[in-house]
C-alpha cells in the first residue's frame, strides 16, 4: 500500500435504551424509549438514516455504530 496504513475508525452514533440508569456519560446522544417496540423502531430508523449498524447489549441498551 505504498507505505501508508489504512485506518478504520468506528463511531458510536447513538444509544437507544429502555433503561436510562444503565447509560452513563459519553459523547453519543441517548434516546430513551418507553417500550421494547419503540426502542426497536427508533434504532431501525436511526440506522437507516445515519448509515449505521445496531448492536443489542441484551440489557435494555442498543448502540448504533458506524463501522
Amino acid at each position: 500500500m505504498g507505505g501508508k496504513e489504512l485506518e478504520f475508525e468506528k463511531y458510536i452514533l447513538a444509544i437507544i435504551t429502555t433503561k436510562p440508569e444503565k447509560v452513563s456519560g459519553g459523547g453519543a446522544p441517548v434516546f430513551i424509549s418507553k417500550t421494547d417496540e419503540e426502542q426497536d423502531r427508533i434504532a431501525t430508523t436511526l440506522a437507516r438514516v445515519m448509515g449505521g449498524v445496531v448492536h443489542d447489549l441484551e440489557n435494555g441498551v442498543y448502540f448504533l455504530v458506524r463501522h
